[in-house]
């Protein structure tokens, strides 16, 4: 049994490296949909998706024919005043610079921080692992909800920002938190 956990394909959003959280439900841009195709994937028999447009469409083209299971925890991290806005939009605003500094430990202004979102993402996928302890699974998610997954469960143990990953790549993570990364 192990998990495959894929970060949705690639979005507009992403190709212009907006910070596209839960609000903003943006579907695949078509650079992203031809990635996707390219990719061989491991077979599963279960799907999990988080309910935003880019990871249903991404389930779909990777697993035509598995019924995907949404978990609304599974959404990407709410970016507050900070969503749909780039690094341009954003430079030079001292809330922005602030959380800059904290690392990206404080909360976004009018958003969720860090320690929320990490919470959040690992109670559903151990609500998850506790249902279903014989099937290969994949999840088809957001690189935040994959960050934040593994900074918890894998082994050998590392930092939230490591874990970062293309769109449509991941890891295959392992019941003993052993993982290797997916190159899909």
């Amino acid at each position: 049994m192990k998990w495959i956990l894929i970060r949705h394909g690639k979005t507009q959003g992403n190709i212009e490296q907006r910070y596209i959280g839960c609000r903003t439900d943006e579907s695949l841009c078509s650079q992203g949909v031809e990635s996707l195709k390219e990719k061989e994937y491991p077979a599963v028999q279960r799907v999990f998706v988080s309910p935003m447009k880019r990871c249903r469409e991404t389930a779909e083209l990777i697993y035509p024919g598995v019924p995907a299971e949404m978990i609304d925890d599974f959404r990407e991290c709410d970016f507050g005043e900070f969503e749909n806005k780039n690094y341009a939009e954003l430079n030079g605003h001292a809330d922005y610079q602030a959380w800059i500094d904290s690392n990206g430990e404080m909360p976004f202004p009018g958003g969720e921080s860090r320690a929320e979102f990490v919470a959040r993402c690992v109670k559903a996928f151990g609500e998850l692992k506790k249902r279903n302890q014989q099937e290969d699974c994949a999840l088809i998610v957001h690189g935040g909800t994959i960050m934040a997954i593994m900074e918890q469960c894998a082994e050998p143990a590392s930092d939230y920002y490591s874990f970062r990953v293309q769109n449509g790549n991941g890891y295959v993570l392992y019941p003993n938190g052993h993982y290797e990364r997916l190159l899909g």
